[in-house]
């Protein structure tokens, strides 16, 4: 009986009836767009963090990072909240730059090959997921989006980039991983 307390501490029970809230004490139901846009992020981050154990490598951690800081954006209603979002790290175009000079770092070391290649099947473990991480990638900017069409989130537009080029960058390291 006592572990029935246990795991009532992690739990608010707002989610039994279908509804969470976000980091501007906003209840919301669980179907609202901002949860599908957390989910896939998470999901891309959890991936990014196994990828991580095949791979070694290193920037996953800092990308990991930023995909948090864009999580709280997400999650925090700047209109009705704009002091909380005021004090939130913001991702900046020096994020950007820093994903595209690793992009441009590797394509200098080894060129594409002008071919197609099966995501998954054709490269190793770590490429695999790499391939995996890059289709989340891709549908988590897909549900960004959405939420950002529908909230005018303009704040978002950077994130958005981050996204789009962090998709290519795993691309890049799948293909890297052959």
């Amino acid at each position: 009986m006592e572990n029935d307390k246990l795991i009532r501490s992690i739990s608010t029970s707002a989610g039994d009836k279908g509804k969470s809230q976000n980091y501007s004490k906003e209840i919301l139901p669980k179907t609202d767009l901002l949860f599908e846009a957390l989910g896939c992020m998470d999901e891309l981050s959890s991936f990014l963090g196994l990828t991580y154990h095949y791979s070694k490598v290193e920037e996953l951690l800092a990308i990991q990072r930023i995909l948090q800081t864009i999580n709280s954006l997400m999650a925090t209603n700047a209109s009705s909240d704009p002091e909380r979002y005021a004090r939130l790290t913001k991702v900046t175009q020096t994020d950007i730059d820093w994903i595209e000079s690793i992009g441009e770092a590797m394509l200098q070391k080894q060129p594409l090959e002008p071919r197609f290649v099966l995501p998954g099947s054709e490269t190793s473990l770590a490429g695999a997921y790499f391939d995996v991480a890059r289709a989340t990638s891709r549908r988590c900017e897909r549900a960004i989006i959405r939420f950002v069409e529908d909230r005018k989130r303009t704040d978002l537009e950077i994130p958005l980039v981050f996204l789009n080029r962090l998709s290519d960058l795993l691309f890049l390291f799948a293909r890297q991983s052959l």
